[in-house]
């Protein structure tokens, strides 16, 4: 078996990408294509960070006439990169989960628990993360905890979901410091129903400066505008739930409930 058959082979048995396996040595993905083709070959110190990253020889990996394929020991290996100056171990799971690894730490991770620099996973931690339950600079999942997330359900600085929540959010249920959605709870928000200090709603808006159709306000000197109703302070909860059943559709009832909670 050649050089370029036995990389490839030992690459895809332990579930590594070229691109993967490119950035842990320090190469371009299209380097390892052709160490794998047989169209170049890696120098010396390339073939024995091999040997490490695959827990083989470098006579297995050189000589044609070996052929055994070397047996690994334990349920991981551990291959050190450096990241900014600083050194990293890559630590992956030899079982798998339909067909990824069941955790895999690395540079670019991939597996059912991912931890890495870019990760994806079912669970992903990362600087970019993407997952079912994903956490990082940048992530994108279901589940979304990040600097900037994406998600069903997402917290950040810079929220966008179904629920987002972050100094600035964007969702059908948004909160923080700016926020935008269906119901939108915050600073400044605007939506349907906005709550908060600076609100603009198109059915209602609570707040100490707010414009809706029915607009209300917190304190005898807050600023409202109604262009159906109006009032300060010590409103009719009553009144407003039944002006609410007058002017909001149906399909939005399940908001409707929400926003009353305030009143």
């Amino acid at each position: 078996m050649k050089f370029g058959e036995k990389l490839s082979k030992l690459r895809r048995d332990q579930n590594y990408t070229q691109e993967q396996l490119a950035d842990i040595l320090g190469v371009s993905r299209q380097t390892v294509s052709k160490w794998e083709s047989g169209g170049a070959y890696p120098e010396t110190e390339k073939i024995i960070r091999l040997s490490e990253i695959f827990g083989c020889t470098t006579d297995y990996l050189l000589k044609d006439s070996v052929d055994t394929e070397p047996k690994i020991d334990g349920e991981e290996k551990a291959v050190t990169y450096c990241i900014s100056g600083f050194s990293v171990k890559e630590r992956k799971s030899e079982k798998t989960v339909f067909g990824m690894p069941l955790w895999h730490i690395g540079r670019n991770a991939r597996g059912f628990i991912a931890v890495g620099k870019s990760a994806r996973g079912v669970i992903a931690i990362g600087l970019a993360a993407r997952g079912v339950i994903s956490i990082g600079l940048a992530s994108l999942g279901v589940f979304s905890i990040g600097l900037a997330s994406v998600g069903l359900l997402s917290l950040g600085v810079i929220a966008v979901g179904l629920l987002a929540a972050g100094s600035f959010a964007a969702g059908i249920l948004a909160a923080g410091a700016v926020c935008t959605g269906i119901v939108s709870l915050g600073a400044i928000a605007s939506g349907d129903f906005a709550i908060g200090a600076l609100t603009r709603g198109k059915y209602l808006a609570l707040g100490d400066n707010a414009s809706a159709m029915i607009a209300l306000g917190f304190y005898d000197d807050s600023v409202v505008v109604g262009t159906l109703f109006s009032a300060l302070e010590n409103w009719d909860s009553e009144q407003i739930k039944q002006l609410l059943d007058e002017i909001v559709p149906s399909y939005l009832n399940w908001a409707k409930a929400i926003a009353e909670l305030f009143l």
